[in-house]
């Protein structure tokens, strides 16, 4: 389990250079995609991703639902 620090700090640069992560979410469930950008405001505090298989899709995952997120 990663911190939220270590969390936006793979986010942030996968952000910058268009690489895909893994994310492992509180539910176990996993997500991989490519961030589109990392809202660190208190009021929102998430991560929009393109989904690997959806280039016109874009989810938002709040970052407390992340448990890891690793770049792949």
């Amino acid at each position: 389990i990663m911190n939220t620090d270590q969390i936006v700090e793979v986010l942030s640069f996968a952000n910058g250079n268009q690489r895909t992560v893994r994310l492992v979410l509180r539910d176990q469930s996993e997500v991989l995609g490519v961030p589109s950008s990392v809202d660190l405001h208190p009021t929102a505090h998430e991560v929009f991703l393109r989904p690997a298989d959806e280039d016109d899709t874009e989810i938002g995952i709040s970052l407390a639902a992340i448990l890891s997120a690793e770049l792949i």
